[in-house]
C-alpha cells in the first residue's frame, strides 16, 4: 500500500478540506444511468449506474455514501471516476429518501439498514457473472460490514471484496463523539439536514412523521431516539446502536475486508476498533494512518485522494488473488 503523506494534519481541516476540495468528475466521459430498483414491499431504491468504456471489464463496484450524503458525493464521484477508468462498472448507491428520492419509499434510511443495497446486489449477479465489490463510506461503511456479516459463509458468492472508509463501527461511542463541543459545526450541519427530512417527510405522512420531538432534538443521540429508533421500531436509541453496529458482525465475515481508519478521525474514536477481531479473522485487514480526518485523507502531493487509489489498487490485488494465490493480510498501518 501506497504511505499517506497528509495534506493537512489537524484532523478538522482534513475532514472539511475532503468535504470540499474539488472532485475529478466522470459524467461527461461515462453517463449516469438512473436505475431504479424494487427492494422490498413499497420500496425502491436510486442506482445511478457507469459503465466502463473498457473492451474487458475488471468488474463491478457498488458505492454507498454516507449520513446525509447521496450518489453525487464527493467521495463518490472521484472513486467512481478512477474506477471507470481502472475498467469497473460502477452503481452509485442512493440510501432511501437520499438524492433526491422522497417519493420512493415512504420510509428513510438508518445505520444498519442492509436490505436495500443486497437487493441491488443479487440483481448485478443474475445479470453478470463479473467479480462484485462493495465500498462503503462513513454510515455506507457500516451497512457495508454488517452486511457481509451477516452473509457469513454466503459472502463469496455473491462479494469478491468489500471496503469501509472511516466508519463508525460502534453507533453509540460515535454518535456520543459527534455531540462533543469540538465537533459542533459537524453536528449542526447534520441535524439540519435530518430535520428538514422529518419536515418533507411530515407533508407526505403527518401521522408516521410528527413534528413534537424535534424542538427536544440537539443531538444525533436525541435525534436517533426520537425518531430512527422509533421509526424502525428499535425502541429507543440504545437498542439501536446496539444492534446495528457493524462491530457485533466482525467476527461472522469470510469475504476478504478492507477497513481504513485514521487515528485522529474527529468522529470517530480510535479505540473502539482495538478490538481481538481484527487479530483473529483473516477475512480483515485494518488499515491505519495518523492522520486523515473523516472521509478526509487528501495526499500532499499528487493525486490528491489517497482513499481512491488505495482501494483500486486493494481491488486488484484481490482480482490477483482470485486467479488462485494467497490469502489477504491482517492488518497494516501507515
Amino acid at each position: 500500500m501506497d504511505p499517506f503523506v497528509p495534506f493537512f494534519r489537524n484532523a478538522h481541516l482534513a475532514t472539511i478540506a475532503g468535504n470540499f476540495w474539488s472532485r475529478p468528475g466522470s459524467e461527461d466521459t461515462h453517463p449516469l444511468e438512473p436505475v431504479i430498483y424494487d427492494t422490498g414491499p413499497g420500496v425502491r431504491v436510486l442506482v445511478h449506474r457507469q459503465k466502463t468504456r473498457l473492451s474487458q471489464p475488471r468488474g463491478h463496484l457498488v458505492i454507498i455514501h454516507g449520513l446525509e450524503g447521496s450518489s453525487s458525493s464527493g467521495y463518490v464521484r472521484s472513486l467512481s471516476h478512477d474506477a471507470l477508468h481502472a475498467g469497473f462498472h460502477i452503481h452509485r448507491f442512493n440510501m432511501r429518501s437520499c438524492g433526491g428520492t422522497l417519493d420512493l419509499a415512504l420510509s428513510n434510511y438508518h445505520s444498519g439498514q442492509t436490505g436495500d443495497v443486497l437487493a441491488v446486489i443479487r440483481k448485478i449477479r443474475e445479470t453478470s457473472h463479473l467479480p462484485i465489490f462493495l465500498t462503503g463510506f462513513s454510515l455506507g461503511g457500516n451497512v457495508t460490514l454488517k452486511l457481509a456479516g451477516e452473509l457469513g459463509d454466503l459472502g463469496p458468492q455473491l462479494l469478491s471484496g468489500v471496503c469501509a472508509v472511516s466508519t463508525p463501527i460502534d453507533l453509540d461511542a460515535c454518535a456520543r463523539r459527534i455531540d462533543h463541543p469540538s465537533n459542533l459545526v459537524y453536528q449542526r450541519r447534520f441535524l439540519i439536514a435530518l430535520k428538514r427530512r422529518i419536515r418533507e417527510r411530515h407533508l407526505q405522512a403527518p401521522d408516521q412523521y410528527t413534528l413534537e420531538h424535534l424542538p427536544k432534538v440537539r443531538s444525533i443521540y436525541d435525534f436517533d431516539d426520537f425518531y430512527t429508533a422509533r421509526l424502525f421500531d428499535f425502541g429507543r436509541a440504545a437498542d439501536y446502536y446496539r444492534t446495528q453496529s457493524a462491530r457485533n458482525f466482525l467476527d461472522r465475515i469470510r469475504v476478504p475486508a478492507l477497513i481504513i481508519q485514521a487515528k485522529d478521525d474527529p468522529m470517530i474514536p480510535f479505540e473502539v476498533y482495538d478490538l481481538p477481531v481484527f487479530r483473529e479473522n483473516p477475512a480483515l485487514t485494518l488499515l491505519t494512518t495518523d492522520h486523515g480526518g473523516h472521509v478526509g485523507f487528501i495526499a500532499r502531493s499528487r493525486p490528491r485522494f489517497w482513499i481512491d487509489r488505495v482501494v483500486l489498487r486493494w481491488m486488484g490485488e484481490r482480482l490477483t488473488q482470485l486467479t488462485g494465490n494467497t490469502q489477504p493480510s491482517a492488518s497494516v498501518s501507515l
